[in-house]
C-alpha cells in the first residue's frame, strides 16, 4: 500500500507545542501477532495531544510518533468498530486501567490521526448504526473517563447529587452530560460566566461561580481541577461522600484536609481512564438514552494543525473531530 496522511509530533516543544507538529505522509503500520489495521474514518481531539507535543509522556527518542488517543472506523472484516486507547500486556488479566505495563496510543505505539491505524484485536468495540463516526470518535478518553468516574468509582446514582468542579473541560462536559442522562441532579461550578452558561446549555440543573456555597451538600464531586477547588470539594461532599479525582489541571498539591476526611468519613478515590467493558458500557447508555457527544468542530485531518491551535486557545466548547 501507498504512504498515508499522518499528523506528528517530531520534536519535544514546550513553549510551541504547534512547532512540534508535522502533517505529512508515513509509512504503514506495523502489524503485530494479535494486532489489526483499522480504516480510520474519524479521530478525536484530547489535550493528551498538546501534552504529547510538550514532550510530556512522549519523550523525544520515541518521536516522531502519530498522535491521537481516540477513533472510530472500520476492521478488516468490514466490521464498523470504536478503538479503545489503552493498550496494556497481553499477559494482563483484570481490569486493564489498573495494567502497570499499560499505555496509551500515541505513547508507545502510534496513535489514531492517520488514514489507518494499527490496535490489538480485543481493543475493538462494536459500534452501533445510531452513532456517526464522529460521535464515538470522540468516547474513548473523556466521555469513557467521566463514566468510569461516574458510575464505578463515584457510584453515581439516579436521584443523587454531583457536583463537577470546572465546567468546559472534556471530562467535565462529558460527566455533566452523563449524569444528566441518567437521573442524577447535577450542579456545576467555573470562574467563567460563558462556561457556566455552557453548562446550562449540557443540562446542569444548578451552576454556581468557583467556591460558592451551594444549596446542600452532594453525594459525589467529579474532580479534575485540583488545588484550586479541592478545599471547596471536600467541604461540599456528604459525610460518607466521594470526591472522585481524575486529574489536576491547576496544580496537584492541595491541602490534605485530613481532618475533613476522616471526621466526615469522606471517599477520596481516584480513577483514570477506563476499561473496555465499560466503554461497551457507555456506547450503550448514549443507545438506550439518546445522548450524543457535543461536537464543535469536524475538520480534514489536512487540517490537524488547525485543530490543534483551536485546542490550545482553550475557546472552543465541545470535541474536535478529524476526518481522514
Amino acid at each position: 500500500m501507498p504512504p498515508m496522511l499522518a499528523a506528528c509530533a517530531v520534536r519535544v516543544s514546550p513553549e510551541d507545542p504547534l512547532s512540534a507538529l508535522e502533517i505529512g505522509e508515513v509509512e504503514e503500520p506495523n502489524v503485530r501477532k494479535g494486532w489489526v489495521v483499522v480504516e480510520v474514518r474519524a479521530a478525536s481531539l484530547n489535550h493528551h495531544d498538546v501534552w504529547s507535543l510538550k514532550g510530556v509522556g512522549l519523550p523525544a527518542e520515541r518521536m516522531p510518533m502519530i498522535l491521537g488517543c481516540d477513533a472510530a472506523g472500520v476492521d478488516p472484516d468490514g466490521n464498523e468498530v470504536i478503538v479503545h486507547a489503552l493498550v496494556g500486556n497481553p499477559d494482563w488479566h483484570g481490569d486493564e486501567s489498573l495494567d502497570p505495563k499499560r499505555t496509551m496510543l500515541s505513547e508507545l505505539h502510534p496513535g489514531t490521526f492517520a488514514e489507518r491505524v494499527a490496535v490489538p484485536r480485543r481493543n475493538l468495540v462494536p459500534k452501533p448504526a445510531s452513532l456517526s463516526f464522529e460521535q464515538a470518535a470522540c468516547l474513548p478518553t473523556a466521555y469513557l473517563t467521566a463514566y468510569r468516574m461516574l458510575f464505578n468509582r463515584g457510584r453515581l446514582k439516579p436521584g443523587q447529587t454531583v457536583l463537577i468542579q470546572g465546567a468546559a473541560g472534556g471530562v467535565a462536559s462529558a460527566a455533566i452530560a452523563l449524569s444528566r442522562a441518567t437521573g442524577a441532579r447535577v450542579w456545576v461550578t467555573s470562574r467563567e460566566e460563558r462556561k457556566r452558561e455552557y453548562a446550562r446549555e449540557l443540562g446542569a440543573h444548578g451552576v454556581f461561580e468557583t467556591g460558592a456555597r451551594l444549596p446542600d451538600r452532594v453525594d459525589v464531586v467529579i474532580e479534575t481541577v485540583g488545588e484550586a477547588t479541592w478545599g471547596h470539594s471536600l467541604r461540599s461532599v456528604k459525610p460518607g461522600g466521594r470526591v472522585v479525582v481524575s486529574g489536576a489541571t491547576s496544580g496537584s498539591n492541595p491541602p490534605a484536609d485530613l481532618s475533613r476526611v476522616f471526621f466526615k468519613q469522606i471517599e477520596v478515590v481516584g480513577s483514570t481512564m477506563g476499561t473496555r467493558e465499560e466503554l461497551t458500557g457507555l456506547v450503550q447508555l448514549l443507545e438506550n438514552t439518546g445522548l450524543r457527544p457535543r461536537i464543535a468542530h469536524i475538520l480534514s485531518l489536512a487540517d490537524a494543525a488547525e485543530a490543534i491551535k483551536a485546542m490550545i486557545a482553550g475557546e472552543i466548547f465541545g470535541k474536535i473531530v478529524l476526518t481522514p
